[in-house]
């Protein structure tokens, strides 16, 4: 496989696990609104329902969704840079791009999965996490498949020349 091969191939792929991301972000956007369970594959916690803990404190309630809309807001976010990065700068062959879209959200994964293997909740993991691990299992395939294109030289101005 060709460099720009490799590098358009790889693109391509984190933006698939980008998109992935983003639709994520966007039915735990409306899920949020919706008030119809707390997030995707968790439709209670410890037994408690939204509505009862709504009849409870009408405030927790506001106050879970809105770190709920804008958990989705900064998913979202970070998929449109990371499939910016990669369709513009990756598949351009360019090392700062590549790095930049992969810390945004290994940041974000690092800080906030260990969180849901404490056991402080009960959730559904393949509504929950799947995916989110679908997403992230492509994007990091677009990854590799990327740093084979980046560690090819690069053609010279006369090589490129027909």
């Amino acid at each position: 496989m060709s460099r720009e091969q490799a590098l358009q191939r790889g693109a391509v792929l984190m933006v698939l696990g980008a998109l992935i991301f983003f639709v994520y972000a966007v039915v735990f956007f409306f899920r949020a609104l919706s008030a119809s369970g707390f997030e995707l594959g968790v439709e209670t916690l410890n037994g408690v329902t939204p509505q009862q803990l709504n009849g409870l404190n009408p405030a927790i309630m506001g106050y879970i969704m809105h770190l709920h809309v804008a958990i989705a807001a900064f998913i979202a976010a970070t998929a449109v840079a990371v499939a910016g990065l990669a369709w513009y700068g990756v598949r351009n062959g360019l090392w700062w791009a590549l790095i930049t879209a992969v810390i945004s959200p290994v940041l974000g994964l690092v800080v906030a999965l260990p969180l849901h293997y404490m056991g402080h909740f009960n959730y559904d993991w393949v509504s929950h996490l799947g995916p989110i691990y679908v997403g992230t299992i492509i994007f990091v395939v677009g990854v590799v498949v990327a740093l084979i294109g980046l560690s090819q030289a690069a053609p010279t101005p006369a090589q490129a020349r027909p």
